[in-house]
C-alpha cells in the first residue's frame, strides 16, 4: 500500500488547474450557502487552500484525514492536497460514532481537517483524540487555525517537483463491522479526466448537475469532478430537503442529479412533486441499492425517458449503466436490470470455483477496470480476497443475459441497504449490539424488504432465562451501542436458531421464517 515514485506530469490536479484557467469566467461551482464560484474563481481557492495547507506545515507525502459534509471547500482541499501529492482520508459522518474514533490512527493521518462551521461538535471530537497532529479547520471558532483565512493568490511550492502520488481513503463499512477503507490511487482520479472527455465527445449537454451525497463518498466526488473536467457547473447541497429541491431544479435548470432509490420514493409519494418543473432534467440517475420495478414505472410515467441506473460501490463506482429507461415491450424484463458495463469496465459472473459462467447463469458478480480500487488501506488479507489477478469480487450474486444486461439477485455478504440515503449496515455490528444486552442470548439479524426504505434491519433474539426485555428496549439499547439507523425496525423472539451443518446461524432459514410470517398474516 506504500506510495510509489510518481511522475507530476502527469498529476490529474494540476491538469485540472490547466482546465480550470481555459474554462475562466464559466460558471464552475454553487455552493451550499449560495456563494457561485466562476472556474477562474476556482483555480484561486484551489492554489489558496493549497497555500493554506504548506503554510500549516502539510508537505507532499503527507496524509489528511477530513470530516465535512457537502463545503465547497472539500472540492478545494481534495484538489489542493492531491495537487500536493498528498494522501486524503474522507470520515464518513453518517457512520456510529465508535467508527469514527479510531479512524484517525486506521489511516495513518498526520493531519486533521474538519468543518468547524457544520460539524463543531462532532469535529472537536476527533481533534480530542487527534493527540498530537496537528488541527486544521473550514471556518473561525474550531479547535485548530481556519485554513480560509489564508488567502495566498500563488503557490509556495513547484508541482513539477511534487513526486509523491496522491491518492485517497473513503471509509465504508465491513462485514466485520469494522470500518474498511478503500485506498483509490492516482490512477482512479485521472480515470475521471478521461471519461469526462468521452462525455464531451459524445455530444451531450453541459452538464448542470445537482450533489446532495456528501462529498466525503467516493461516487460524490466522482460526479462533481466529471462535471467540472467536462466544463459544467456543479451545484452543491447539503442532503436532500423538499421542495429546496424541486426549486432549485427548475430555477437552475438543472439536467442531472443522482437519487438512491428511497429518495426517488419519496419524490414520487410527494404530492406537491407533481406540480415541480422537472422539464430541464436529461439524467435523473437512480444508484447505491436496487430500484423496485414498479416505482421505475412510476419515474418514467412521471419524468419521461430519463431514468439512468447505475450499479457501483466504493470498490468501483461505476460497474454498469443504464440511461434513458423506456418502456421496452421486447424486454420488460430490463426495469428489473442494472445495465450493462460502463466504459472500460469488464463483467464476468463466476462460480465457487472462480470459474467464469455462462450467460444466464448465477453466480459472484466480478469486474475490472479503470475505476477499480487499489485495495482496503491497511487489511493486506481483505485486499488479497478481494482483488484477484485484476478482477474485484463484488460479493454480490448476479448472472448476465445473452445481451450483456446485468441483474443483481442477492448478496454474498449480509449487508443491508436501507434508509432514504441508502445506507450500508452491516449484521455483525447490530447482533453484537442486541447480545450485549444482560438479558439477550444470541441474537441474528437479516435485511427483509421494505416498500419505502428498501430494506428494513429485521432481529431475531434468544433471550436469556428469565428475561423481561422487551423489542423496544433493546431497539433502544442498539441505537444508543450504533445510531437509529442500525437500531433494528422489528424483533422477533425465539427459542432457538436454526443451525447449518457447519454449526453457523442458517440466515436463509431465517429469512424463510419471515416470509412465511408474512405470507400467514
Amino acid at each position: 500500500m506504500g506510495e510509489q515514485s510518481f511522475d507530476p506530469a502527469t498529476n490529474y490536479a494540476h491538469r485540472a488547474l490547466t482546465l480550470f484557467a481555459k474554462y475562466g469566467d464559466a460558471e464552475a461551482l454553487v455552493a451550499v450557502d449560495g456563494r457561485r464560484y466562476t472556474y477562474a474563481e476556482l483555480h484561486a481557492e484551489v492554489v489558496a487552500m493549497a497555500a493554506a495547507l504548506w503554510r500549516h506545515g502539510v508537505r507532499p507525502g503527507a496524509a489528511i484525514g477530513v470530516l465535512a459534509r457537502n463545503p465547497a471547500e472539500s472540492v478545494f482541499l481534495q484538489l489542493a492536497a492531491h495537487l500536493l501529492g498528498c494522501r486524503t482520508a474522507w470520515i464518513a459522518n453518517n457512520a456510529p460514532d465508535r467508527f469514527r474514533r479510531g479512524f484517525l490512527d486506521l489511516a495513518e493521518v498526520d493531519f486533521f481537517v474538519y468543518d468547524a462551521v457544520i460539524l463543531p461538535e462532532m469535529g472537536a471530537e476527533l481533534a480530542a483524540l487527534a493527540q498530537d497532529r496537528p488541527v486544521l479547520c473550514f471556518g473561525p471558532g474550531g479547535v485548530g487555525p481556519d485554513l480560509n483565512a489564508d488567502r495566498a493568490t500563488e503557490l509556495p511550492f513547484d508541482p513539477a517537483d511534487v513526486t509523491d502520488e496522491p491518492s485517497s481513503l473513503f471509509q465504508t463499512g465491513g462485514t466485520t463491522g469494522s470500518p474498511k477503507l478503500v485506498h483509490h490511487r492516482h490512477g482512479f482520479f485521472a480515470a475521471l479526466h478521461l471519461l469526462s472527455e468521452f462525455y464531451l465527445a459524445s455530444g451531450a449537454p453541459q452538464l448542470r448537475h445537482l450533489l446532495v451525497a456528501g462529498t466525503w463518498h467516493v461516487s460524490a466526488q466522482t460526479a462533481v469532478f466529471m462535471t467540472l473536467f467536462s466544463g459544467g457547473t456543479a451545484f452543491l447541497h447539503d442532503g436532500l430537503e423538499y421542495p429546496l429541491f424541486y426549486e432549485t431544479v427548475a430555477r437552475e435548470r438543472i439536467n442531472s442529479t443522482l437519487l438512491a432509490p428511497p429518495l426517488l420514493y419519496v419524490l414520487l409519494d410527494d404530492p406537491k412533486s407533481a406540480d415541480a418543473d422537472f422539464s430541464s432534467l436529461v439524467t435523473l440517475t437512480v444508484s447505491g441499492a436496487a430500484a423496485s420495478p414498479a416505482r421505475l414505472t412510476q419515474a418514467i410515467a412521471r419524468f419521461g425517458p430519463v431514468i439512468r441506473i447505475v450499479y457501483g460501490m466504493s470498490e468501483s463506482p461505476f460497474i454498469t449503466a443504464m440511461a434513458n429507461l423506456d418502456h421496452d415491450p421486447d424486454h420488460p424484463e430490463r426495469l428489473a436490470s442494472c445495465g450493462v458495463p460502463y466504459g472500460d469496465v469488464r463483467v464476468q459472473i463466476r462460480d465457487e470455483d472462480n470459474q467464469v459462467l455462462p450467460a444466464g447463469a448465477v453466480g459472484e458478480v466480478w469486474v475490472s477496470g479503470s475505476l477499480l480500487m487499489a485495495g482496503y488501506w491497511g487489511m493486506p488479507e481483505l485486499t488479497e480476497q478481494t482483488l484477484v489477478d485484476g478482477w474485484l469480487r463484488t460479493g454480490d450474486v448476479g448472472r448476465l443475459d445473452e445481451h450483456g444486461y446485468l441483474y443483481l439477485l442477492d448478496r454474498v455478504k449480509d449487508m443491508i441497504v436501507t434508509g432514504l440515503s441508502s445506507t450500508n449496515v452491516f449484521c455483525r455490528p447490530v447482533e453484537d449490539a442486541l447480545a450485549g444486552h444482560p438479558q439477550v442470548r444470541a441474537a441474528a439479524v437479516i435485511g427483509v424488504p421494505h416498500e419505502l426504505e428498501g430494506e428494513a434491519v429485521y432481529a431475531y433474539v434468544v433471550p436469556a432465562a428469565g428475561a423481561t426485555v422487551t423489542g423496544d428496549e433493546l431497539r433502544a439499547h442498539a441505537a444508543a451501542e450504533l445510531n437509529a439507523m442500525w437500531a433494528p425496525q422489528q424483533i422477533e423472539f425465539i427459542e432457538a436458531f436454526p443451525l447449518t451443518e457447519s454449526g453457523k446461524v442458517d440466515k436463509k432459514a431465517l429469512r424463510e421464517r419471515y416470509l412465511a410470517g408474512v405470507q400467514e398474516a
